[in-house]
């Protein structure tokens, strides 16, 4: 058979749905091959919003999203997508056609050295050169791509590789087993747990699988010792959950930073040094025991006392089999800060001022969507406001960034959770600046035929950055846009546009979107005037005084 044809038959092997991209010349001949199988094209409008959603698709299902370019201008648009998925751990696969390299006549038109530019941002990059290769090869991206730390894989396909002969066969799919962490080191962290008078949980990215957080959860309700988690770790037990103190929204000084401050041992499961550090080591005499798939980094931020190495919910389960329950420990002090985040937390969940403030929009969509419900933020200084305000009561149902943090990935993420759970509500808060990076793909939405809403906080500027600079003492310079008028700009994709003036409108507005059919866009003016008075004096009022 011709290679493109045995190339999809090796992606549909591995279970591939969907394939995201924008095919050029140098792909009909794997295009032709899509043509009668199985996989479902979905044609973006930018290559990178197509890598987001592959990206997207790794995130919440565990195996790897595809996405397809041609070469050079299209495959290097592929560059910040798969920079996402690296640090993320969301495992993709991407795939671009090259020019033919067995006898090229057009010189070096369009040719770009992708796959050495791909190297340092992937887990595997590699060029096919033989059509008899493409099974191990699709085998071994996929197999990396999945692998703990999950990530981003690059294969190239030559148009004349694609259309030569080959009678190669597809690799078999095996799953292998994770390693388990011995009963030694078991002991060692049952033992340490025992022995800690104020132990806390730190639930961070690498635990956000669905069997760890199954076994979390029956840790904390066995050992009733309280937890906090990373904004990549939110959402692995339900923060509804009693003993929840609130996530690490900032680096430091936030309210949780208290308890983990008053810690004597941290139990620090699924850490990734991609998010900023919830908590900075010093030889105090704090113990912090490192469960995850793979050992810790020594630096002289992080250097634990034990390493917990292996397959995270096994090490978790087997812990909470073996360990005791204390009665003579004292959880009072991580009540109070509870209470304390709790208290801060909610204190403008009900202000009516409009321009709304960014706390009163937390509320108000926590109120309207279910448990399984599900939001995407793209990148702004609303994210902290998210991260530590919204409540989830399940996994991946807030969809934020906290890795490479990129403004454009909001809208595609909200749509690939469309598609995959069309059951599902699904709300995409994009700030202005962020919204315009891959606005072109609501046409991409609307041809999807996706119930989605879509929100666009309006304060015509880049404000994380304004924040920082006003922050930092600098004057107002370089930040401050005009934007379009949204609404018609939605109206003109087919989408329907809103622009609410006031609280009440907005929240008729929104019921409607999202009981409603289609691609509803509203523009929300947005007040972010708060964000210096609280922001910046956290640790002043904290519960650290308590």
């Amino acid at each position: 058979m011709k290679t493109s044809d045995l190339f999809v038959r090796a992606l549909e092997n591995e279970g591939v749905e969907y394939i995201f991209g924008i095919p050029g010349e140098e792909n009909l001949d794997f295009l032709d091959s899509l043509r009668g199988s199985s996989i479902q094209l979905i044609l973006t409008r930018h290559e990178q919003a197509a890598g987001f959603m592959a990206a997207t698709y790794g995130r919440l299902t565990g195996k790897p999203g595809v996405c397809l370019s041609t070469l050079g201008p299209g495959a290097t648009n592929f560059v910040t997508a798969a920079a996402y998925a690296q640090l993320g751990a969301m495992p993709m696969v991407m795939i671009a056609g090259q020019k033919p390299i067995r006898k090229s006549k057009q010189g070096r038109f369009q040719i770009v050295d992708v796959v050495d530019l791909m190297r340092p941002i992937t887990k595997y990059s590699q060029q096919v050169v033989d059509g008899n290769n493409v099974p191990s090869m699709v085998r071994e991206a996929f197999r990396v791509a999945s692998d703990e730390r999950p990530g981003a894989a690059y294969i190239e396909l030559p148009e004349d590789i694609a259309d030569e002969q080959t009678d190669a066969s597809i690799f078999d799919v095996v799953d292998a087993r994770r390693a388990i962490a011995d009963d030694i080191t078991i002991g060692q962290a049952v033992q340490m747990i025992e022995a800690a008078e104020r132990p806390l949980l730190l639930v961070g990215a690498g635990a956000n699988r669905k069997r760890t957080s199954i076994a979390l959860k029956h840790f904390v309700e066995k050992t009733g010792i309280f937890f906090v988690n990373t904004q990549l770790g939110k959402g692995v037990i339900d923060d509804r959950h009693d003993n929840y103190i609130g996530t690490a929204a900032l680096s430091s000084d936030d309210y949780v930073h208290c308890a983990i401050e008053r810690a004597d041992l941290i139990i620090n499961v699924g850490h990734d040094v991609v998010e900023k550090p919830p908590f900075f080591m010093e030889k105090n005499g704090k113990k912090v025991i490192h469960v995850n798939f793979y050992a810790a980094a020594i630096d002289d931020v992080y250097f634990p006392q034990l390493n917990v190495i292996g397959d995270i919910s096994t090490s978790v389960d087997a812990i909470t089999e073996r360990v005791s329950i204390s009665p003579q420990r004292d959880f009072s002090y991580f009540e109070r800060v509870r209470d304390e985040v709790d208290l801060h937390v909610t204190k403008y969940f009900e202000d009516e001022r409009f321009p709304v403030l960014p706390q009163r929009l937390v509320r108000i969509l926590r109120e309207k969507l279910d448990d399984e419900d599900i939001v995407t933020l793209d990148n702004g200084v609303y994210k902290i406001w998210f991260a530590r305000n919204y409540e989830c009561y399940a996994q991946n149902t807030l969809l934020l960034d906290n890795a490479l943090a990129t403004m454009g990935a909001g809208l595609p993420s909200a749509m690939l959770a469309k598609q995959l759970y069309p059951q599902r509500k699904v709300v995409s808060v994009n700030g202005d600046g962020g919204f315009l990076m891959n606005s072109q793909e609501l046409e991409t939405a609307v041809r999807m035929n996706l119930d989605l809403v879509v929100i666009i906080l309006n304060d015509s500027a880049y404000g994380m950055i304004k924040w920082k600079q006003e922050n930092d003492g600098f004057e107002n310079f370089g930040l401050d846009f005009t934007n379009p008028d949204f609404v018609a700009y939605a109206n003109s994709f087919g989408a329907t546009g809103h622009r609410p003036q006031s609280q009440a409108e907005f929240c008729e507005m929104l019921d409607g979107a999202l009981n409603g059919q289609g691609v509803h866009v509203i523009d929300l003016p947005v007040d972010y005037s708060l964000n210096h008075a609280i922001l910046n004096v956290l640790i002043k009022e904290s519960a650290c005084i308590l």
